[in-house]
């Protein structure tokens, strides 16, 4: 008896809710035959009890066609959160992704696509594997930031392969649409689209999917949490009390639905002047802190207003990619470290926790005029 048979065996036992077996997904991580002996280690994304008692069944029963009479199979799972949840309760529709990071706002217009796209090339460039999903039905800008505004992705029966840029892997109902074609939906069918962009896009073993969300606290973000463990949330902002007023709702939503929040951004913080890089505050200062500080959250980065950002998202050249220099790219790099640190520290604990990183001052800026 060889390992090779053993794994050729366990490709009979599908991932529960899906056709795709657990050796073709890369969840068997250890076979050990002695004798007539033979233990297997399965590393699944899932905590769901029946998950795993599901796969200790079918497994042993192909085992056991092959002659080990006992055959130990151990399954490798997250812990379970103590308080469970629409995120936590064990579904995962996309179980081939190890982490999820929701991107949300309370209200529109605050860059929260600019910071998808950034905070996912920037984990990219770090070494991760990462997707990014642009989960913004209504407002699909996505494609154009990453520059496949123009690309149709490869369709192979049902499936769909995710388009690639930047090293992201990337996917739209944009990228599915003619252009310019709106779309007249009630929330069911946004909640199926959502369920299908996650289900049915072929996306890879993804250490990280970004979710650009719509603004607002709706069917989208529900569905999103009822389908797949979200890790972190992050919620986008302006300075402008206006703006932080629906912040608190998307922080508050983030609590309801006990996803661990990583932090806020501050968007359009400052405005860096080209003359003299100096930033100076014209939407005023000071105010997102103490917001992500009642949320038990930090500020994980203030990203000024430097015509690069627009420039980058217009002709599909992200800030974060092509000027890495810039102060507006170092601080998405920042973010990203810390996004990445906050996402091993839940896994690390279990995501039992609704707990952050503890909150940090940003760097100051001083003004000009300009």
């Amino acid at each position: 008896m060889t390992n090779e048979k053993v794994l050729e065996a366990l490709k009979n036992v599908t991932y529960p809710g899906f056709t795709k077996d657990i050796v073709t997904f890369g969840f068997v991580k250890n076979v050990e035959i002695d004798g007539d002996k033979v233990s297997v280690v399965i590393d699944i994304t899932s905590s769901a009890e029946e998950v795993k008692q599901q796969l200790i069944a079918d497994s042993t029963v192909e085992l056991k066609k092959l002659g080990f009479s006992t055959p130990e199979v151990h399954i490798m799972a997250p812990k379970a959160p103590r308080e469970q949840s629409n995120s936590t309760s064990g579904k995962n529709i996309a179980p081939q992704i190890k982490n999820f990071v929701m991107v949300s706002s309370g209200k529109g217009g605050v860059g929260k696509s600019t910071t998808s796209v950034n905070l996912a090339i920037a984990m990219a460039m770090q070494g991760k594997k990462v997707g990014l999903l642009d989960a913004d039905i209504y407002g699909p800008n996505i494609p154009r930031m990453m520059g496949v505004d123009e690309q149709k992705p490869e369709i192979v029966g049902n499936k769909v392969h995710p388009l690639k840029a930047y090293g992201v892997e990337v996917m739209s109902m944009g990228s599915l649409m003619e252009p310019g074609q709106s779309l007249l939906w009630r929330g069911a069918m946004i909640m199926k689209a959502i369920e299908q962009l996650l289900r049915d896009i072929l996306w890879s073993e993804l250490d990280v999917l970004v979710i650009d969300m719509p603004p607002g606290t709706g069917d989208a973000q529900l569905t999103l949490a009822q389908s797949v463990p979200i890790t972190a949330g992050i919620t986008v902002t302006t300075p402008q009390e206006v703006s932080l007023d629906d912040s608190r709702r998307s922080l508050d939503m983030f609590q309801k639905l006990h996803i661990p929040t990583a932090g806020v951004i501050e968007n359009m913080s400052g405005f860096i002047c080209p003359s003299c890089d100096t930033e100076s505050d014209i939407f005023g200062m000071g105010t997102t802190l103490p917001v992500a500080q009642e949320f038990n959250t930090e500020l994980l980065a203030r990203i000024p207003i430097e015509p690069a950002v627009r420039i980058g998202g217009d002709t599909g050249q992200p800030v974060s990619y092509h000027m890495p220099d810039s102060e507006t790219s170092k601080r998405y790099h920042e973010a990203a470290s810390k996004l990445l640190a906050f996402i091993d520290k839940v896994n690390e604990d279990g995501g039992a926790d609704n707990q952050a990183i503890q909150p940090t001052t940003p760097p100051g800026v001083s003004a000009c005029s300009v």
